[in-house]
């Protein structure tokens, strides 16, 4: 590999884990020091996951693409990586609770997909994937 480029693995593992074991575990000390759990049952922490990912919605309303791009560049991305943070923290805490392994779930999920949405059938397609069949 020639210097200075990375692997695959290397290029995306920030993004490898959802949260990294010691980032959840301060979200759980932050929850518990604050008696918390006793709100986050599983059915207000999916409540919450709906909630959040609408107010991430909200930052992409009304905008076209240009604008979109042109908001990246200024203070308000912020915004838009509070509402991820967000939705991030409320899906770790439902997938603690339930002991759900998030990255064993989601590679369920791509082989699925992968079977549902064979690449000779789908590519450059839109379709639902009943219109396949």
């Amino acid at each position: 590999m020639p210097k200075g480029r990375m692997n695959f693995y290397q290029q995306y593992e920030p993004f490898s884990i959802m949260i990294k074991p010691e980032l959840l575990e301060k979200l759980i000390t932050f929850r518990k020091e604050r008696d918390w759990e006793q709100f986050h049952t599983p059915k207000e922490l999916a409540i919450s996951v709906s909630i959040e990912a609408a107010e991430l919605l909200e930052w992409f309303q009304w905008k076209t693409e240009q604008q979109v791009a042109e908001h990246l560049q200024t203070k308000k991305r912020q915004d838009l990586e509070d509402e991820i943070a967000d939705v991030a923290v409320y899906l770790s805490y439902l997938c603690h609770d339930l002991d759900i392994d998030l990255n064993k779930i989601v590679e369920a999920k791509c082989q699925k997909n992968a079977e549902k949405y064979p690449v000779e059938k789908v590519k450059g397609r839109n379709n639902k994937y009943t219109d396949y069949f």
